[in-house]
């Protein structure tokens, strides 16, 4: 089996700017950053072959609970509570180009996205649906990626550009109001000679500005995504587990106001868990790829200071032209 067909089950262009920032109450008070976790998958690590690859990617969070620092629901007047569930559609691109860079493919992409709810003021109910618009623009300009007998590396810097709808408090807002930039860096690994056994983690670390017209900055905050899966039909299809994890590193700047209502309360840094299933299988005709689809489903578990949930994402991801599976 060639190197390319490999590639194929890992293809997954959704970088999702689908963002939260979550106020449960001046005593829970925390704010979100610019990594959807579950967004990345399976072959999470894997850079697709050299070319244009355009991607649509539709994510549905449906929020269930608001938990506390303590892992207990707070209890909310539901006709205070808000949406707790969004809508969020992705149209962009990943170009990889023949030039290597340290042994590495050098690629760059470009993901803008539109949302029907960012979650803003759960609990104060200050969120309510509003009609789907632009939201932030994800671009990264740097990636590298590497293929190796048992292993693929990724390597990749990015900036979130505060390009949706934000006011501070306003109750239809698209976007975060903050530039938000990026590092990541993951493998997917591969236990058999065959290659059909792989196991993928990405990392990513995100630093934030403060908020537009605001002295709110959100806390640096560490997310891995990848899951554990298992090829069939030459790599056509990739069948197994997500998973993904997100920890808030240092503690929000939550602004002069909030900070001093909280008199010096610690409301703990967010975090949350998920596992779901996930499957991608590629379209052919003709010995030429058509393209890859990915459906993945994640149940949220051990959230602190956040919503709790789960997420649906399907992905599509389209190489311009078809490719040569020859």
């Amino acid at each position: 089996m060639n190197r390319k067909n490999h590639l194929l089950i890992g293809v997954f262009l959704g970088i999702l700017p689908l963002v939260f920032l979550i106020f449960p109450g001046t005593s829970q008070a925390q704010l979100l950053g610019a990594n959807f976790p579950g967004d990345y998958g399976l072959s999470s690590a894997t850079q697709p072959p050299p070319g244009f690859w355009l991607s649509g990617v539709y994510v549905r969070y449906d929020g269930d609970k608001i938990v506390d620092k303590n892992g207990d629901s707070i209890a909310v007047d539901p006709d205070e509570l808000g949406e707790l569930d969004v809508n969020a559609y992705v149209l962009g691109g990943w170009y990889v180009t023949n030039a290597t860079l340290f042994g590495g493919n050098y690629g760059f992409m470009i993901f803008p996205n539109w949302s029907d709810n960012t979650l803003e003021s759960p609990i104060l109910g200050l969120t309510n649906k509003s009609g789907t618009s632009f939201g932030d623009l994800y671009v990264q300009p740097f990636n590298l990626g590497w293929h190796k007998d048992q292993a693929d590396y990724l390597f990749g810097i990015g900036v979130y550009a505060p390009t949706g709808r934000y006011t501070y408090g306003a109750n239809d807002n698209t976007g975060l109001g903050m530039w938000t930039l990026e590092f990541s860096a993951g493998t997917t690994q591969y236990f058999d000679e065959a290659k059909s056994w792989n196991f993928a983690a990405t990392a990513f670390f995100e630093t934030h500005s403060e908020k537009n017209d605001t002295d709110q900055k959100v806390g640096n905050i560490l997310t891995i995504e990848g899951g554990l899966g298992k090829s069939f039909m030459n790599g056509g299809l990739n069948v197994g587990v997500a998973y993904a994890a997100q920890w808030k590193l240092s503690q929000d700047q939550l602004g002069a106001d909030i900070e001093a209502e909280l008199g010096g309360y610690n409301p703990g840094k967010n975090r949350g868990y998920g596992l779901g299933p996930e499957v991608v299988f590629a379209i052919a005709k003709n010995d030429k790829l058509i393209g890859t689809i990915s459906l993945r489903y994640l149940w949220e578990t051990g959230v602190r200071s956040s919503v709790q949930g789960s997420t649906f994402v399907l992905t599509g991801a389209f190489p311009i032209p078809s490719m040569s599976l020859k």
